[in-house]
């Protein structure tokens, strides 16, 4: 019996690896001696979450009634029907063996061992003979466990992810009726992985498309941590980015093991950006509620805008008592319909009809709040004892959870998947036969990909390249309750089949009767405000007003007006700007139009006197020739007002030019040779008895006619170079204030050129007064000398004044009317003291004293000879 070690240890090493797979998968069975199990020729395994996560180092918490029984159920119901169909697997009966995975993957994990406890035991069969106890005698053996060819589940991603990378090494074909991570898309990682849900990269397009139909670009993200909320997350951010046009604000983690006060940290990091009211929640049933629950302590009821992923679809159980919280909510499920044959399979279900599930009882005690006792056990006085006639949807409320749908389609789809795999290696059997002794779960994964069928709702169930179903969902939104209105609670208001199709009119929101609130980073822009925006933030900017002569060219754009346009009132397009003149009609033309009639009249009035009495003395001692010229030039300052009031154009504009200095050059040229001669002639009085040259008419003529053509020459030559023609002058007016801007009419004569008309003018307008100071000195009864100097006196402080009047408006608005009235008011006045002071008086005593139009003999001593010897006697003084 004796045996050297050295013999044992070869056998030994070689079954090293088998024993240490067949303590892991020992392990895994302690753990899952909770289970349902049914007997069949091939065994289906199932994974539900029929307790939540447990807190404080438990594994397990709270029983799951919608999401862990009701799926739970409805893999017994679909195997019942599958069993029950004479059609289907002929001569097959389907097993089960369903576990809890507690919400945890990593508890799930433990429990998915049990699944390929067979396989491990398989690889051990060969040693079987060397296991012996002391005597030969052959050792104890459990029953064996059942074999699994595929399995049905998990429901959350994470647990989903962490099951698959077990059963892919053994080869276990694996379909999922909620896992909807876009992780699990991937093919060389997760192989032998399907869903008859679609994956989230499905729902994030959706929600991407319904944030997108409410008008709002800038949303927070909230994810439970772990692959369904991360992944989640990724993809709607991901897709957002490529669509362009939504922004995130934040996106936020929650922990898998979340710390006390976890929930407020987190609505306060929302707070942080309050214009993104949107809040896209990919989380788990347990976060969502938390989260809520933590709106509500922080006042924020109402606020925040829920989009919820599938995890909260159109279930109570997470808004339970918090459904103010949650009014307006708008949340996606993949798209289902409630399954009558399993609500009346489940509101049947008692305790002595369904004793095969283990978790049933406590089910009944939560669901109808009451105590089961045992012998030996008491109850607690608070709680009810149940009597077990109780009855679902009788005395307690029921809702068919809405992934039952997907948890029959997943059975349907493996029980079809064997069904062809059958009719292909086993024609003509009844049963299973050796080819499909034991099932090969490479070619069932074919099978099952292959799959073609109506599922429990009608809807078309099939595989892509890599184990997605199409992508379908209905859009739900929680709405308030409302008499006139409806119901309240979740009310289906669209859906996606790669495209989205929303009914916004059915929407509800809480504040917001009809209209979607904002989810904004920035409100729009008004009109004629451009979109400055937020560097690294696409969805945000400032709105920037177009201020001046800028219009709003597009979004982010402000550009100016021609010279010619003006912005319209909004600002988002360009007007011509008005274009006045002085007009007749004008107030600011009447004063200098009523000063030049009044100066034309009475000039004409002088005029025709003098002529009328062309030989009195009076107008022979003015000198006739030159007064009737000087006459002649007051005449055309006069008419000058009238050029200057008349619309401008090529004619007007050349008889501006000409006849502005024309007129004040004419009379300005016939006082300085008045002045001149008399100056000279007592200076030369003074000296000796002989008369100055050039003192004639003719030589006063000649030399007046001489000084007024430089300004003629000069405007002519003037005309010659630049011919003249009216502008529209739009800066003359361009103010701070486009509205009161306008473009001016007028001739082509900027201020500086017009001053330069006159400048001659002025020039013997301030030489005459120089000769006037000098002939101050003559007798006061000699001719006029006197009242020149007045003359010229007045006149330059007319123009004295002139020039800061004209020069100081150039800014203003009012300038074309400002600038054409001071200076057609002083030319007039101007014209108008030469004419009151030099030929009123004279015209007066023509007319009313004649009398004293007669000839007198007085003269100074020393000026007798000099006036003897003027020709004509036209210097002889007149009396008074």
């Amino acid at each position: 019996m004796a045996r050297s070690r050295s013999a044992l240890e070869p056998p030994l090493l070689a079954r090293l690896p088998s024993l240490l797979l067949l303590l892991l998968a020992q392990a895994g069975a302690a753990g899952a001696a909770g289970s349902v199990r049914l007997a069949g020729g091939l065994t289906l395994g199932g994974l539900f979450p029929v307790h939540a996560r447990g807190a404080a180092g438990r594994a397990c918490g709270p029983l799951k009634k919608e999401q862990g029984v009701h799926r739970l159920e409805a893999m017994l119901y679909a195997l019942d029907r599958v069993n029950a169909d004479p059609e289907l697997l002929p001569g097959v009966r389907l097993g089960a063996r369903l576990l809890d995975t507690c919400s945890r993957d990593t508890y799930a994990l433990e429990q998915t061992l049990s699944f390929v406890q067979a396989l491990i035991r398989g690889r051990g069969d060969g040693d079987e003979a060397a296991e012996r106890c002391p005597g030969g005698v052959t050792p104890l053996r459990a029953a064996p466990p059942e074999r699994v060819v595929a399995v049905v589940g998990a429901s959350a991603s994470s647990v989903s992810i962490m099951v698959a990378n077990v059963l892919r090494l053994f080869a276990i074909p694996q379909i999922s009726y909620a896992s909807t991570a876009p992780e699990l898309s991937d093919s060389t990682r997760y192989d032998f992985f399907s869903r008859v849900v679609p994956p989230d990269s499905y729902q994030a397009q959706a929600m991407v498309d319904i944030v997108q139909a409410l008008g709002w670009n800038y949303v927070s993200t909230l994810a439970s941590e772990g692959n369904y909320g991360e992944s989640g997350v990724e993809a709607f951010v991901q897709i957002s980015r490529e669509a362009g046009g939504v922004c995130i604000a934040q996106s936020i983690k929650i922990p898998r093991e979340p710390k006390p006060g976890e929930f407020d940290k987190v609505i306060r990091r929302l707070l942080e950006t309050p214009n993104a009211r949107g809040v896209i929640i990919f989380a788990n049933e347990d976060d969502i509620r938390r989260v809520l629950e933590a709106t509500r302590l922080a006042n924020l009821t109402g606020h925040f805008l829920w989009v919820g992923s599938d995890s909260w679809g159109a279930k109570t159980s997470p808004i339970l008592n918090l459904e103010d919280v949650v009014v307006g909510a708008v949340t996606i499920l993949p798209k289902r319909s409630s399954i009558d044959g399993f609500d009346q399979y489940f509101m049947t279900r008692s305790l002595e009809n369904n004793r095969r599930n283990i978790w049933f009882a406590e089910f009944w005690e939560d669901n109808f709040n009451c105590k089961l006792t045992s012998s030996g056990a008491q109850s607690d006085d608070s709680t009810r004892i149940c009597t077990g006639e109780e009855r679902i949807g009788r005395d307690s409320a029921y809702e068919q959870e809405g992934k039952v749908q997907f948890v029959i389609d997943a059975v349907y789809a493996i029980a079809h998947a064997l069904h062809s795999m059958h009719q292909a290696l086993c024609p003509g059997h009844t049963g299973l036969c050796p080819a499909m002794e034991p099932t090969d779960g490479q070619t069932l994964l074919q099978y099952i990909r292959a799959v073609r069928f109506n599922g429990s709702a009608g809807t078309r169930v099939m595989f892509n390249e890599n184990g997605d179903a199409p992508g379908r969902y209905d859009i739900f939104q929680y709405q308030a309750a409302n008499g006139s209105a409806g119901s309240g609670g979740y009310q289906a208001v669209g859906q996606w089949a790669e495209t989205l199709r929303l009914d916004v009119d059915a929407l509800q929101w809480s504040g917001y009767p009809r209209e979607v609130p904002p989810s904004q980073c920035s409100l729009p822009c008004g009109p004629g405000e451009r979109k400055k925006m937020v560097k690294g933030v696409p969805c945000c900017w400032h709105c920037e007003a177009c201020d001046g002569y800028r219009f709003q060219a597009d979004e982010f754009t402000c550009e100016a007006c021609p010279g010619d346009m003006r912005p319209t009132h909004n600002r988002t397009g360009c007007r011509p700007t008005p274009v006045v003149r002085l007009t007749w009609a004008s107030p600011w033309a009447a004063p200098p139009l009523l000063l030049a009639v009044l100066g034309i009249t009475a000039t004409t009035a002088v005029v025709a006197t003098f002529v009328r009495h062309n030989n009195t003395p009076i107008v022979r001692a003015s000198g006739r020739e030159l007064s009737y010229v000087l006459l002649s030039g007051i005449f055309l300052v006069y008419a000058t007002t009238f050029l200057m009031v008349a619309e401008p154009g090529a004619a007007v504009c050349a008889a501006r030019r000409l006849f502005l200095g024309l007129g004040t050059t004419l009379s300005y040229s016939a006082l300085f040779t008045k002045t001149n001669r008399i100056y000279r002639i007592f200076e030369q009085g003074k000296r000796s008895v002989t008369p100055p040259p050039f003192i004639s008419p003719t030589s006063q003529l000649v030399i007046t006619f001489s000084l007024t053509s430089v300004q003629v020459v000069g405007v002519m030559a003037w005309l010659g170079a630049q011919p003249p023609h009216s502008v529209i002058d739009y800066e003359e007016q361009r103010t701070m204030d486009p509205e009161q801007a306008r473009g001016v009419l007028k001739c082509d004569m900027s201020d500086l050129s017009l001053i330069g008309c006159l400048g001659y003018s002025l020039l013997l307008m301030a030489t005459c007064t120089v000769y006037a100071i000098k002939a101050r000195g003559v007798p006061e009864t000699f001719n006029e000398a006197k009242p020149i100097g007045f003359t010229m006196y007045t006149t330059c402080i007319i123009w004295l004044a002139f020039v800061p009047i004209f020069f100081g408006t150039a800014q203003s608005a009012e300038k074309i009317y400002i600038q054409t009235t001071t200076l057609t008011v002083s030319l007039s006045l101007s014209a108008s003291v030469s004419l009151g002071m030099l030929y009123v008086p004279k015209a007066y005593v023509i007319l009313f004293h004649p009398e004293q139009n007669v000839q007198k003999r007085k003269r100074s001593l020393k000026a007798t000879s000099t006036m003897t010897a003027s020709p004509k006697g036209e210097d002889t003084e007149a009396s008074k």
